[in-house]
């Protein structure tokens, strides 16, 4: 029985072994199946990819990441700053992508002890950066030529853009509400930052006395009396759609709610450049220069 226990200890050790090795893979490398298992933690990142037609070597992603809709079908592994290594560590990831801003450092550390190969890419705060960044990528995964048509695309649909722009004679203020409401405070975005940098692009000026992200209180958006607001999925829908959002404390207040010029939008498409970031800012125009 002594020898059958040792016997049975040493089969154990040999599966720890194995299991740990698979996560020693280096950058690059894929597992024994020749497949990439990729996880990602950025909704940036998980845009691009899919883009770049690299969908396929993604098997989870962080709650974040809900574009294209094929990424709401994958497995989540928390928000992106409140991670999970458990879930991570479960997918058998050959590579974990992200852009910097992860956390907690615990996870973090807990990967990198297990051996889990991972990349952060570039900040992309300008078109220039953003088409670097889809290259990159496009290099990384053998697909140049969509890099390519990608760049161009961004590249006619600003230009678009930015034609436009010039077509309209007013500079509605803007409020951009991420979410509300919690004691009566919304998660404003201020006059600093992609979404700021895309109102501006369509014409329009941020109503938020406030650099970046920030809580705001009802006095605080009644005084900033917005013409118009763009309340972000998240926030719009919990309240329950238009008919709800408008009677909130303080929004009812602004000229935004009084002529019903409040609407939803989607997160995603005014936090970080991308693709389709002209076709983003064409739909910010059609909204904020709208004459209902």
């Amino acid at each position: 029985m002594k020898k059958l226990s040792v016997v049975f200890l040493l089969l154990l050790a040999a599966v720890f072994i194995a299991s740990c090795g698979r996560f020693s893979n280096k950058e690059g490398e894929t597992t024994k199946a020749g497949k990439d298992r990729i996880v990602i933690v950025s909704k940036q990142l998980t845009e691009l990819m899919f883009a770049l037609g690299a969908g396929d070597k993604i098997v989870g992603v962080d709650l974040s990441s809900t574009y294209p809709p094929e990424a709401q079908k994958l497995v989540t592994v928390g928000y992106h700053r409140m991670l999970s290594s458990e879930g991570i560590i479960s997918l058998n990831p050959t590579l974990v992508m992200h852009n910097g801003g992860i956390a907690p450092e615990s996870v973090v550390t807990q990967l990198e002890k297990v051996g889990i190969p991972m990349k952060k890419y570039m900040d992309t705060p300008n078109i220039d950066s953003a088409k670097s960044l889809i290259m990159l990528l496009a290099r990384e995964y053998n697909n140049e030529k969509k890099g390519v048509e990608l760049c161009n695309k961004l590249d006619a649909d600003m230009k678009t853009a930015m034609e436009k722009a010039k077509q309209y004679t007013d500079k509605p203020k803007v409020l951009i509400i991420h979410y509300g409401r919690q004691m009566n405070n919304y998660f404003v975005m201020g006059n600093r930052g992609t979404a700021n940098e895309m109102l501006t692009w369509a014409g329009g000026v941020n109503a938020a006395d406030t650099s970046g992200f920030r809580n705001l209180s009802a006095e605080v958006i009644v005084r900033s009396q917005p013409d118009v607001i763009l309340a972000t999925d998240f926030g719009f829908d919990r309240t329950g759609g238009i008919e709800h959002f408008v009677e909130l404390p303080g929004i009812n207040l602004t000229p935004a709610a009084k002529n019903k010029r409040i609407y939803r939008i989607e997160e995603h498409d005014l936090v970080y450049l991308g693709p389709r970031t002209g076709e983003n800012i064409i739909k910010i125009q059609e909204l904020i220069h709208k004459k209902d």
